[in-house]
């Protein structure tokens, strides 16, 4: 973390972060940023490319943590523009109903979703954006998929922690389907 980030309210030191971790489950945000045609069809679905902490390569939906004293549609919004880039142009629904409620556990099995560092839920939601995406931070890529390539078996092997089984459930919610 920068130092910027350690004196920013909401967010926890390194420390604190992992002390939380383990005592109480932590709210995120998630995103599939999709495009759509004019008439609302999802047309391609955006996939994060990123390196983990292991060093493996895989492919991500936008997410992080809802900051103490964050609104769910700031911190949905500062994650898109921190993933996607500031011209990315997401559209938030103007109702915050996420699609699903995702419950990662650092013990694999409970759930589909897994996280090794700890007990997580998040609020998942797709997202359409129009502008230029341009990614940045730790995200290498940002590949743009059909539907129908996105939902395959190769795809979703190279999502680890459940997010494969997220975004068929995003495409089937916004009626895409093998």
């Amino acid at each position: 973390m920068s130092d910027l980030t350690d004196t920013t309210p909401g967010w926890l030191s390194a420390d604190d972060l992992e002390q939380a971790r383990a005592r109480m489950p932590i709210l995120y945000v998630e995103a599939v940023p999709v495009r759509v045609d004019d008439s609302g069809e999802v047309t391609s679905v955006g996939l994060l490319l990123r390196i983990g902490p292991d060093g493996t390569v895989s492919r991500t939906l936008v997410s992080g943590r809802v900051l103490h004293h964050e609104r769910v549609r700031d911190a949905l919004l500062r994650h898109l523009e921190k993933d996607l880039g500031p011209v990315a142009l997401p559209r938030i629904p103007p109702s915050l109903q996420p699609f699903t409620v995702a419950e990662y556990f650092p013990t694999q099995g409970i759930t589909p979703y897994h996280d090794p560092r700890q007990h997580a839920v998040s609020l998942v939601y797709v997202v359409p954006v129009s502008g230029d995406c341009q990614p940045r931070q730790d995200a290498l890529d940002l590949v743009w998929f059909s539907p129908q390539e996105a939902l395959s078996p190769a795809v979703a092997s190279e999502m680890p922690g459940g997010h494969g089984v997220l975004l068929k459930q995003a495409l089937a919610h916004v009626g895409c389907s093998i």
